[in-house]
């Protein structure tokens, strides 16, 4: 226990102590490149409070014209009044309790294929291929673009009972 608190302690000064340049340059094996020397001992966040906002910032400016708050009592009527109107009460809870189950299966399937050693790597392609071929077939082109945009629309209007 006290070796485990000696190497905590130990971690902790070695972070505190600032890197000093050296004159003799060591080859590493990695390709991040070296960190420049500490200016200031201060912590980064003070240095942020330095700058003025102007300068942050340049290109976004924008200021607040009225506060909005959102008030807990308001919501919870809205979500009571939105649930009154609501006819098949237990259909929407027997699809709201699909919708959590279907979610909770697929990441306990995500994460069997993740645990396989060369499945991850082989899906990453797969969905990359896919995404290609999607960007290809409907994003490329106007005519192919107005077909996606048509096929949404009939998809809605099927989800929606319209059609």
């Amino acid at each position: 226990m006290a070796a485990a608190a000696a190497a905590s302690s130990m971690a902790a000064t070695a972070v505190l102590i600032p890197r000093v340049p050296t004159a003799v340059r060591t080859t590493r094996c990695s390709a991040l490149p070296l960190l420049p020397p500490r200016v200031s001992a201060a912590p980064f966040s003070s240095s942020v409070k330095l700058i003025p906002e102007s300068r942050r910032f340049p290109l976004v400016q924008t200021k607040a014209t009225e506060e909005t708050s959102v008030d807990a009592g308001e919501l919870f009527s809205d979500l009571i009044e939105k649930w009154d109107k609501v006819e098949n009460k237990s259909t929407v809870i027997l699809y709201g309790g699909g919708a959590i189950f279907a979610v909770w299966l697929s990441s306990i399937l995500v994460g069997a294929i993740n645990s396989v050693p060369l499945l991850p790597k082989i899906m990453e392609l797969v969905g990359l291929g896919y995404t290609g071929w999607f960007v290809y077939r409907y994003l490329l082109f106007k005519s192919s673009r107005k077909e996606l945009a048509t096929d949404i629309d009939e998809l809605k209007k099927k989800i929606a009972g319209m059609e």
